[in-house]
């Protein structure tokens, strides 16, 4: 029995996170677990930071679930702090998974014509981002290094205050909106 892998695309918008995602699912028999196609789906215009939180969470355990089973998962969201990908990595290997990610980034130029774009042709399955929602996604986003990326990095401890990384995830994806 073939070893799953846990595939994380990790980037900011616009930058071909899902595109990615859809390969990777095609190419690897992964279940893909996108989150905006299903705050999109529950939520329609609307994208509650809050109810955001917790379909990831959601989206995460069906993962962590298939990954138990032997399947092949794609979780398509940003991923853009270090303690989110450091608690998937710890997750996956705990249960005996392989882990892929795929950083994607493209020019700041770039990344505001492929939001436009996506926003002109398909308004069904993203939101309007303004410049300022753009930059603050950027200055929040914590670039993986070599180490992440390849795997040669320790995941390490989790953050303060956390015994387990188990602990981190349920606190950073709440079981339900509050």
């Amino acid at each position: 029995m073939r070893k799953p892998t846990l595939f994380l695309t990790v980037g900011l918008p616009g930058t071909g996170k899902t595109t990615a995602a859809r390969r990777i699912e095609s190419e690897q028999d992964a279940l893909r677990l996108t989150k905006d196609e299903w705050v999109k789906a529950l939520y329609g215009p609307e994208n509650p930071p809050a109810a955001t939180d917790v379909i990831e969470g959601r989206l995460i355990r069906i993962g962590l679930r298939a990954l138990e089973l032997g399947t092949n998962v794609v979780i398509d969201f940003g991923l853009w702090s270090r303690d989110e990908r450091s608690a998937l990595r710890r997750a996956a290997a705990d249960l005996g998974a392989a882990v892929e990610m795929h950083y994607l980034e493209v020019s700041p130029a770039e990344q505001r014509q492929r939001i436009d774009r996506r926003q002109a042709e398909a308004p069904d399955t993203t939101w309007p981002m303004s410049e300022a929602e753009i930059a603050e996604a950027a200055a929040t986003m914590e670039i993986p290094t070599r180490g992440e990326l390849d795997g040669s990095e320790a995941v390490g401890n989790p953050p303060a205050g956390f015994a387990t990384w188990d602990d981190w995830r349920a606190h950073r994806w709440p079981p339900a909106v509050s």
